[in-house]
């Protein structure tokens, strides 16, 4: 199977959260699974999508047979069709699912994170599955280098290509990046604002010396 793109494993990690937590209404419509990729809560990154590009990664999900169209009452409704296009158990499809929707996790927290989509008796099992889906020829998951200060590895999903470290910075540490670059650039204003001032002051001492007002 090809690597798919982010808003296609969104739409298609949705699908695979929503039939757990909203039985009642699954099948989703259109409307709901674009409501679901752009909901605020347990999601990395946050997303804002139209209708028109969730259409477009349906399409091509229905093509890798990993989304089916079944027909409801008034409108279309979509389900996905992972366990069986990945040859993969309810229990690993979760995993994956949780991991789409919200980026790289500690085994702890897929253990936790996953609990509405499937109950794992403790991490070790969370690890067995992991390592299995990291086994395959062609893996689903990697394991994450171990970030600085960080006491625990993590876990990142392969189905949309290899992770990189940037990438997969956990949120706090990218955050904690861009306030010591903001910090820096307003050191550096700082920095030229009073190099301004100074040469003001210069010019205006020039200016005095030599009896002209300065423009």
């Amino acid at each position: 199977m090809r690597e798919l793109t982010p808003l296609e494993a969104r739409v298609l990690a949705v699908l695979v959260e929503k039939q757990a937590t909203v039985p009642d209404t699954y099948p989703l419509s259109l409307n709901a699974l674009v409501a679901g990729c752009n909901q605020k809560s347990a999601r990395q990154p946050i997303m804002e999508v139209e209708e028109g590009e969730v259409t477009t990664a349906l399409g091509a999900l229905k093509g890798l047979s990993l989304v089916i169209e079944v027909s409801g009452a008034r409108v279309m409704r979509f389900d996905h069709n992972m366990p069986r296009v990945l040859g993969l158990p309810g229990a690993a499809v979760a995993l994956l699912a949780v991991l789409m929707l919200r980026g790289p996790q500690t085994v702890a927290e897929l253990r936790q994170n996953s609990e509405r989509l499937h109950h794992f008796a403790d991490v070790s099992s969370v690890e067995g599955f992991l390592e299995e889906l990291a086994g395959k020829a062609a893996p689903f998951v990697a394991r994450l280098a171990r970030a600085p200060g960080a006491r625990e590895v993590r876990w990142a999903h392969l189905l949309c290509g290899a992770v990189s470290e940037a990438a997969a910075a956990p949120a706090d540490a990218r955050a904690a990046g861009d306030s010591d670059e903001l910090a820096r650039l307003r050191a550096e204003v700082r920095q030229q604002g009073a190099q301004l001032q100074r040469l003001q002051t210069l010019v205006q001492r020039l200016a005095d010396e030599l009896g002209i007002a300065p423009e």
